[in-house]
């Protein structure tokens, strides 16, 4: 008789292997969205644009938390409608400058967009420098639901705090918890307040909302609402340094300084809406002193933009101040965006495919451009089942 062979069954097993398959199936039943980031300047608008060059179906869902806003589209560097070969535009330019934008909206209002654009078999790009706005839209765990639910901070304790003192905040809140200021931007007032309202009422750090539950949630790739290729456009410092001073100087001749004029408002709360955004509230100081002049003829002859040309050596220095500030603030934000984005990739295992996008500031911009799409077109083809050849241009053989 020949040598009986026994077979030995694990309840509830589940190779290595098989887990991959399975993960994988699981990944190709979600949507596939392309997903650009990175620091202010590195070329972000302009890849999304370009990969509608390439891939069919692509529309743009803007994830840039001052661009949502309609109104100041040069402070805000909104891609203007002649740069974007006509490739749809989500969330450009359509929320209320006055009104509060928060994460939890961006996500309220992104999520149906990209889904009519996955119903069609087209590709949503989103691209943006807000991570925030990012992490809320891809991760279904939203730190926001956590505070609506908390007990220890009802809505009759933050009524009670009406006149808690919040200014300097995000500084007060460094103090308090610096985990959880890290986690959050130095601009978003609201989460702010109601993190200092929390601690105020309860004792509670709001760090410990990260703890247990939220923070296997929160972020990790292994529960994404979309399947994600994360692209990392970057460049070095010092030529993003250089960059965003050639570019302040761009927007200031093709007028900024009109634009701000036009909203300057010496009350304004510059923690709210439209007025948060970097290009405002360095130029304070100086219209103060431009409204502040008694002559009212000499004042309407000059235009903001001869300031600089002119003989009024205040008014002259004051300007240069507020620009020398919009390029401070602004190279400030480039190294906040980076951090961030390192931290997404150490701490919380996001795969972001990172782009040295260098060259294209030196005029190779097809070099850059090239292995996007080479990467793009691997991950189609192993993440998403995807078979993308390579005719005249990409094209998709199966279905999103």
């Amino acid at each position: 008789m020949g040598e009986e062979k026994t077979t030995i069954a694990f309840d509830g097993g589940e190779s290595a292997a098989q887990e991959k398959r399975r993960k994988q199936k699981q990944q190709k039943k979600k949507g596939a969205v392309v997903v650009v980031m990175g620091a202010t300047g590195a070329g972000k608008s302009r890849l999304a644009i370009d990969l509608a060059s390439v891939f069919p179906g692509v529309e743009v869902v803007n994830a840039d938390s001052m661009q949502v806003y309609h109104g100041l589209d040069v402070v805000t560097n909104k891609p203007p409608p002649s740069d974007r070969n006509g490739v749809p535009h989500h969330l450009l330019g359509m929320i209320d400058a006055s009104m509060e934008f928060t994460s939890r909206d961006f996500r309220n209002l992104a999520i149906p967009i990209i889904d009519d654009i996955l119903s069609r078999n087209g590709l949503p790009v989103i691209v943006g420098g807000t991570n925030y706005y990012i992490q809320a839209l891809v991760s279904p765990f939203l730190v926001d639901d956590v505070l609506e639910d908390l007990h220890e901070c009802s809505v009759a304790d933050l009524s009670d705090l009406k006149d808690f003192d919040v200014s300097g905040g995000y500084e007060r809140l460094k103090e308090i918890d610096p985990v959880a200021a890290n986690r959050i931007h130095p601009n978003d007032q609201r989460k702010i307040n109601r993190y200092l309202s929390l601690h105020a009422s309860s004792g509670a750090l709001p760090s410990n909302l990260y703890r247990g539950k939220a923070a296997e949630k929160w972020g990790r790739v292994s529960n994404f609402r979309y399947n994600c290729f994360f692209i990392w456009l970057d460049a070095s410092l010092p030529v993003l340094d250089r960059y965003v001073d050639q570019r302040v100087d761009c927007m200031i001749d093709s007028g900024l300084l009109n634009e701000v004029r036009a909203i300057y408002n010496p009350s304004a709360v510059y923690t709210r809406g439209l007025f948060q955004a970097i290009g405002i509230r360095e130029f304070n100081d100086f219209f103060q002193s431009y409204f502040a002049n008694k002559d009212a003829d000499l004042r309407h002859k000059l235009a903001v933009s001869d300031v600089l040309n002119s003989n009024d050596d205040k008014l002259k220095n004051l300007l240069n101040e507020a620009i020398g500030k919009l390029k401070a603030n602004t190279r400030k934000l480039v190294r906040r965006q980076r951090r961030r984005l390192h931290r997404l990739k150490k701490d919380f295992g996001w795969d972001l495919n990172y782009i040295d996008a260098t060259k294209a500031f030196f005029f190779l911009w097809h070099v850059v451009k090239n292995l996007v799409m080479f990467k793009a077109r691997y991950w189609f083809q192993r993440t998403c089942g995807l078979n993308i050849s390579v005719r005249d241009n990409y094209s998709f053989e199966g279905k999103l």
